[in-house]
């Protein structure tokens, strides 16, 4: 079992979820030092549906806020501190954390494990690493496909490859389940929850160009990519995010009005 890293980072709160005030060379800075002393640093990040789910999903919760180190990783995340004048370092997405990590590896001679997807996307991965990252030594990867009783088996494939981190390619809320539950057992300093990451490292699914990311549409460029599949799932997540910032805001602004002040008459 790995001692934490303490890295003293202030953890602020938004909408019953929580991050932490960091931005993305942070970030990369605390990687490095976990993984060149073998502390732990177990990484999750908020985002728009995440914390729409994190709202209806206690466990879901608790696996984000009991995480070393958290990131903001939606644009709509960072809109709502705006809003409701919450202070945020930067946004830190997965797939950007992972392919700088990835850079990180080869320069320091880190090896990462690379645990999701589908078997053909996972190893289109790896020949894509291999080109874009001659150097990059992959300590191991396995499939994302696992039943309950195959977790000791995979918990046990990721010990002894002595990666120094670990990206799990899956939805949430399974990948944060993993992580929070697996741990300690796991002996890699640097685990990484990346969600699609892998289908976009494999080319498999196109990412949206950078202005498209900096005005926030990143969302709306996958679904256009895939309309029929994710149209109501982000219909539905964004309207419910708003109507969470909406009320907040609503809250704020009541408790920050002053009372009003009433003169009585004096009876005569």
């Amino acid at each position: 079992m790995l001692p934490a890293l303490d890295h003293g980072v202030t953890r602020t709160s938004l909408l019953g979820a929580q991050f932490d005030q960091v931005d993305m060379p942070q970030t990369l800075a605390l990687a490095k030092q976990a993984m060149s002393g073998r502390q732990r640093l177990q990484h999750s990040d908020v985002n728009v549906a995440k914390i729409v789910q994190m709202a209806s999903d206690p466990r879901l919760r608790t696996d984000v806020i009991e995480s070393d180190l958290i990131c903001v990783d939606g644009m709509g995340v960072k809109w709502a501190c705006e809003l409701l004048g919450v202070p945020v370092a930067g946004r830190v997405t997965g797939a950007d954390l992972m392919m700088q990590t990835f850079d990180l590896c080869e320069k320091e001679g880190f090896r990462p494990f690379l645990f999701g997807a589908r078997q053909d996307v996972l190893d289109a991965m790896i020949t894509v690493l291999g080109q874009s990252h001659p150097n990059l030594q992959i300590a191991g990867s396995r499939n994302g496909y696992f039943k309950q009783d195959d977790e000791a088996e995979i918990v046990a494939q990721i010990q002894a490859s002595g990666a120094d981190c670990l990206f799990v390619g899956i939805t949430s809320p399974i990948k944060e389940r993993f992580l929070r539950k697996y741990r300690d057992a796991l002996d890699v300093p640097f685990l990484v929850g990346v969600g699609g990451s892998f289908d976009v490292a494999a080319g498999k699914v196109r990412r949206a160009p950078p202005f498209i990311q900096k005005i926030g549409m990143e969302w709306l460029f996958r679904v256009i990519q895939e309309p029929r599949r994710l149209f109501w799932r982000y219909f539905k997540t964004n309207l419910a995010f708003a109507g969470m910032v909406g009320r907040a805001m609503l809250r704020r602004d009541h408790q920050n009005k002053p009372a009003e002040s009433t003169e009585r008459g004096s009876e005569t």
